[in-house]
């Protein structure tokens, strides 16, 4: 959670629509050669990923190391000069995101997320993430998707189609009702190829292609159980295919053709560079993002805490957190902007709601500080429903709250646990800010005797702590450190 202004203040649930312009004619596709059947022009496709670029930013951030940012850079131009459209700018941003994704976008812009490194272990398989979303860009096929969406109607669909996104609300409201299933096995196959060639012509393996398929594949299975679980969507990276690689025969094939771009007889892997570069890796939720703990969310930089009744799910999105209940019946939303003290917080509410009559107002109960709330009637496909709204002021910041259920009898039930939510806000103790750090990856040599499951032992991890470890040192499903080996432990 970040702060931003205000954008809107009922709970949104925008859809953008804004139609591209082509230019007349069918382009040269670049990898093969042949017309492409879209109307968009090289120009054109660079424009549309610009545009993109700056709301990708805003929605995830941006990953504080300077020093990591410029090591993905310099692995993803490298094998941009080997590709099919050497002459496009690249641009390659590591999102501050723990969700294990990567995307591209028309014209050249590729992200990776801080989330998905974690689970890789060489030079060579970032090489190869970085080099299958450069083949998404050099085949156009984030433009194929775009024609296709605008044909339909369909307006933002290029971007869920482009990085597989678990979209949240708020992207929904920046790209449109996007489609969240990939480009297909076909675009994905091609990619998956494309990639190869690109990691053989740098100097890479390109079975490095098929390791961290396997590697994805494993994370992606463990976050499908840990997501049923606990009642949620998986998120999960698109470029992962139904099937293991090992039982993928294609996919070997198709990654096999490019043993003939090798150029060399003993290609790269520099595990101990990509390990060097992880060290102090923020894994899981980031203090600049917030931290969560069972009910409890610590922001450091915002110094605050919040204590969500028990059992509450949090989705801590990069601007806004949702707190939902076990049953789904009830959402308690928060956001925050910097504070103008020259507008108090009953006016502040009252601006907001342009008229709109606020019921039950008066302070939150609990707190010393300006705060303002009350229940306002909010329009619905079924009639008007209640909707708890508060503003408080803390520090230099003010923060919104709304709390919405299914029904009027879900609100009654849920109100008093939004208004104990609300009245919890206060300054981090200072174990809490410690806790606000967040956990780290750290690389260390394991000792002779180590065990995954010794090591667990004393991970923060509460749960699936050795299946953690295993998996993002590439060891699942029952691999054990070799005594002096460079291994990612998490404190």
């Amino acid at each position: 959670m970040r702060t931003r202004p205000f954008q809107g203040f009922l709970i949104p649930l925008l859809l953008a629509a804004a139609a591209a312009s082509f230019t007349s004619g069918c382009a040269t596709n670049p990898v093969t050669g042949t017309p492409d059947l879209v109307f968009m022009s090289e120009a054109k496709e660079i424009q549309l990923g610009n545009s993109y670029d700056g709301k990708v930013r805003s929605q995830y951030g941006i990953y504080a190391d300077p020093a990591l940012q410029a090591y993905v850079q310099e692995i993803g131009r490298k094998l941009a000069a080997q590709s099919h459209r050497p002459n496009l700018e690249y641009h390659f941003t590591v999102l501050d995101s723990d969700q294990v994704n990567a995307f591209a976008l028309p014209g050249g812009h590729i992200y990776i997320t801080r989330g998905i490194l974690a689970y890789l272990d060489s030079e060579a398989e970032l090489a190869a993430v970085l080099g299958h979303e450069i083949g998404h860009v050099t085949a156009r096929h984030g433009v194929r998707q775009h024609a296709a969406a605008t044909t339909t109607g369909v307006i933002g669909a290029v971007l869920g189609a482009a990085t597989g996104i678990q979209a949240t609300q708020d992207l929904f409201s920046v790209f449109g009702n996007a489609m969240l299933s990939g480009y297909g096995r076909d675009h994905e196959l091609e990619s998956d190829r494309l990639g190869a060639e690109y990691l053989a012509r740098a100097g890479y393996d390109p079975q490095a292609m098929i390791r961290v398929v396997g590697v994805l594949k494993n994370q992606e299975e463990f976050e499908k159980k840990r997501a049923e679980a606990e009642k949620r969507a998986p998120q999960i990276y698109h470029g992962v295919f139904a099937t293991h690689p090992s039982a993928d025969q294609r996919l070997q094939e198709v990654v096999g053709e490019a043993d003939k771009f090798k150029t060399l007889s003993a290609p790269r892997v520099e595990r101990e560079a990509y390990l060097k570069h992880l060290d102090k890796l923020a894994y899981g939720d980031s203090a600049g993002g917030g931290v969560r703990r069972g009910s409890r969310f610590y922001h450091r930089d915002m110094d605050f805490t919040l204590r969500f009744p028990d059992g509450w799910i949090l989705d801590n999105q990069a601007r806004v957190l949702y707190g939902v209940s076990p049953d789904k019946l009830a959402v308690l939303r928060v956001e925050a902007e910097d504070l103008a003290k020259d507008l108090p917080a009953e006016e502040f509410l009252k601006t907001r709601l342009k008229g709109t009559a606020l019921e039950q107002a008066g302070p939150v109960p609990g707190l010393a500080g300006p705060s303002h709330t009350g229940v306002v009637k909010v329009g619905a496909a079924f009639g008007k429903r209640p909707m708890r709204v508060a503003v408080v002021d803390h520090r230099d910041k003010r923060f919104l709250f709304q709390g919405a259920a299914r029904d009027a009898t879900a609100f009654a039930a849920h109100d008093p646990l939004f208004l104990q939510t609300i009245g919890s806000l206060r300054l981090l103790t200072g174990k809490e800010k410690r806790l606000a750090e967040g956990w780290r990856v750290h690389v260390v040599r394991a000792r002779p005797g180590d065990s995954f499951a010794s090591l667990a032992k004393t991970s923060p991890l509460a749960e699936h702590a050795e299946l953690t470890l295993r998996l993002i040192n590439g060891k699942f499903p029952d691999g054990e450190p070799r005594a002096g080996e460079p291994i990612k432990i998490i404190e």
